[in-house]
């Protein structure tokens, strides 16, 4: 493998869906979902780059983690998710905001003193130069198993092939975000959205584009009250509705930052609002992509009870689409 690479494997990655039959569990290895941010990691000569999954670089951004590269002690090409925990052991996404739109060196080892990340690695894709892609998955997990990742910020979680029922379960007990159920026999497929690999959460997320704000009232007035989300359709953007809880001073201060440079005159939506919906819209150019935690979908394709979750720079808009499950 060459120290330095030009193609990037893009992660594989799974469609939301429910538990598989117990009947089928045999056909199945279950993991910890981790709430955080994922990465490809790429080691070379000692040396570790980490690419986001929209085709970043971040590596500036978690130097705590860089150790892992010498650790290894060969060449690999790695897939994890970049966590930060809270008080409790729990994984923190509101925690892991402060150290995702990071790219000054400096500030990044400051914040690491306090905000540590953890690399949970779940996969390898190369080993000493040799792809893996074709391997099957519990292949994959022993060739990982024998790599001995174990170190102060970097970590490879165990794969299970208890029934999914008792993971799943056993992940609600931990306080953790849900389960992925990924098949034995499966293949990795870079960029791919594959029913191989099946994530069950305990809470519906989605992810969304956001389009435009609405001003605030009350305590919030001349600052963001809500944001304007919407998902890509078949003619393009579709209005998904509004949010406005679930952020911090700090959220809502990063968010008007953000969004000033982007303000436009004209909606970005494939198709017109009601006169209630538009009114008081503040429109920007959809570059900024975040997650909400959701009860339901209405009739109409609006979510219900949004709780903003936080930016995610990992993502592309283009890539933010309804999710259903499978």
């Amino acid at each position: 493998m060459q120290r330095h690479m030009t193609a990037l494997v893009r992660p594989m990655l799974a469609v939301a869906g429910e538990l598989p039959a117990a009947a089928e569990d045999h056909r199945w290895a279950y993991e910890m979902k981790w709430d955080g941010v994922r990465a490809v990691g790429y080691v070379a000569g000692g040396v570790l780059r980490l690419w986001s999954r929209n085709d970043l670089e971040i590596t500036a951004s978690y130097p705590e983690v860089l150790g892992l590269g010498e650790a290894l002690g060969t060449d690999a090409i790695l897939d994890g998710e970049l966590v930060t925990f809270d008080e409790r052991g729990r994984p923190s996404f509101g925690r892991l905001q402060e150290r995702m739109h990071v790219r000054d060196v400096a500030v990044a080892r400051r914040l690491a003193a306090r905000v540590p990340v953890v690399y949970l690695v779940f996969d390898v894709l190369s080993l000493a130069g040799d792809p893996l892609l074709d391997v099957p998955y519990l292949e994959r997990r022993e060739a990982l198993a024998g790599l001995g990742i174990a170190g102060p910020s970097w970590q490879a979680p165990p794969s299970f092939l208890a029934p999914g029922a008792d993971v799943l379960e056993a992940s609600r007990e931990q306080g953790l975000e849900g389960v992925v159920a990924k098949r034995r026999d499966s293949r990795y497929r870079p960029g791919r959205r594959s029913p191989d690999w099946r994530k069950v959460k305990h809470a519906l997320m989605q992810e969304v584009v956001v389009v435009g704000w609405k001003p605030g009232k009350g305590r919030r007035a001349g600052r963001i009250g809500a944001l304007m989300l919407a998902v890509n359709g078949p003619s393009g953007l579709v209005y998904a509705g509004g949010v406005g809880t679930g952020f911090t001073e700090r959220m809502l201060d990063d968010l008007a930052a953000r969004l000033r440079p982007l303000a436009r005159r004209t909606s970005p939506l494939a198709e017109p609002l009601t006169t209630a919906e538009a009114r008081d819209a503040r429109w920007v150019t959809p570059r900024l992509v975040g997650e909400v935690a959701y009860t339901e979908w209405t009739p109409e394709g609006r979510i219900r009870h949004p709780s903003w979750r936080g930016l995610r720079p990992d993502k592309s808009p283009s890539d933010v689409k309804r999710e259903e499950l499978q």
